[in-house]
Order: C-alpha cells, then structure tokens, then sequence
C-alpha cells in the first residue's frame, strides 16, 4: 500500500497542497533566474552597442597652404651726390634740388635725417667749426624768393635729434609721407655765412658732408 493510502482523505490534501507549493516555488525561483539573466545580457548587449557607437563617425579633412612675404622699404636719392663745387668764398649761395624715391613695396610714413661731416685744412687751436659758417635753407620750392621752411647751420643739423628735423623739413613737405612707387621733390640752398668778420682761417678749407635719410614704415594693419 502507497503511502497515499495510508492517509486519511484529509491528510491528503494536506499532502498534495504542499507538493504543488514546493514545485511552484521552484518554478518561481527558476523564472528569476532567467529573467535576471536576460536583464543581464540586454545591459551587456546595449553597452557594447553604446561603446561600438562611439567609432561609427564620418570624417573629413582638408589642407592649406598659406604664404607669408615681407614688403620691402627702398629709399633711393636722385641725384646721390647733392653737392660738389669747389673755390667758394664767404657769402656765395649754392641751390640744389634733389628727389627722394621710394622704389619699395611699402609706404614710407617718416623720414630722418642725420647730419655729419669732416672739416679739413684748418690747423692750429682755437679755430672755429667750418660747420657754423654754412648754413642750410630748406625750401618750398625752387623759387629763392620764398621764405624758407626750415633755417640752420651744418654744425647745428649734425647736433640736432633727428626727430626734430623730421618734423621741421620733412613733415611740412610730405605730409602722408611717400607711397611706394612715389618721389618727393626736396630744394635745398647751402649758404657759406659772410659775418663780415675775418675768416680767413677757412681759406683753403675742404668740407665733406654726409647725409643719411633713413625711411620708416606706418603703424601695423589688420588684414
């Protein structure tokens, strides 16, 4: 006789009823399990499909190529030699006209002018500077009759700061400076100073005079 047999009806169901909660229960535990298990395999699957995205990108590129050429500041002097002449005596006027030429790719905004010189032939102590006895006009134009823009002597020229002559001579003659390509025209009157005293200490004096012009270019521009 099975052990069912041995049971009252009642004990029966008793039987039967915790039977079919053990196996529910199992089939329970066993329905967590999977459904954790897919949880886990979709979180895997979206994360490799996430981090696999990150490559999946269209690209591009281009290349250029850029030029970078300095401009040029050429300040030429026509003629070079302003003056040369000889067997000058006190109170004689020498008129010269000269041009400048900016022969460079850039616009020349300011010019400076340095003076300097040698005197020869005057020995002994005591003389005076062949310098202070020549004095420098510089014109508006050729014609002699007009006041000058700006008077002085060699000895103060090659002593005076540049910027002073700059703004003297060259701003009042060439106010926006020279464009590339342009020519300034300059008059200048040299003046050997008859001070009706005795200078007979110049006689036989040699002068040699050197004048630099010295361009600059205009403040930086945006391009």
């Amino acid at each position: 006789m099975s052990k069912l047999t041995q049971y009252t009806f009642k004990e029966r169901r008793l039987v039967l009823g915790k039977r079919q909660k053990k196996h529910k229960g199992g089939n329970t535990i066993m329905s967590m399990k999977k459904k954790v298990g897919l949880g886990i395999a979709s979180a895997l699957l979206g994360g490799s499909l996430i981090t696999g995205g990150t490559f999946a990108y269209f690209s591009d590129q281009v290349e250029t190529n850029n030029t970078f050429a300095a401009g040029t500041l050429d300040l030429s002097m026509n003629p070079e030699t302003v003056i040369n002449i000889d067997n000058i005596k006190p109170g004689d006027s020498l008129f010269r006209e000269f041009t400048l030429n900016n022969e460079g790719t850039l616009d020349i905004e300011s010019i400076h002018l340095e003076t300097d010189y040698t005197v020869n032939g005057v020995d002994g102590e005591g003389n005076d500077d062949f310098g202070k006895h020549i004095r420098v006009n510089f014109l508006w134009n050729w014609d002699k009759e007009n006041e000058p823009i700006f008077e002085t002597t060699l000895y103060e020229l090659k002593n005076m700061d540049p910027d002073v002559v700059e703004a003297s001579v060259f701003e009042p003659l060439m106010e926006d400076g020279i464009e590339s390509g342009d020519t300034n025209e300059l008059w200048v009157e040299f003046e050997f100073v008859d001070n009706e005293e005795d200078q007979n200490q110049f006689q036989g004096a040699g002068l040699e005079l050197n004048w630099t012009f010295n361009a600059t270019q205009g403040e930086g521009e945006e391009y």
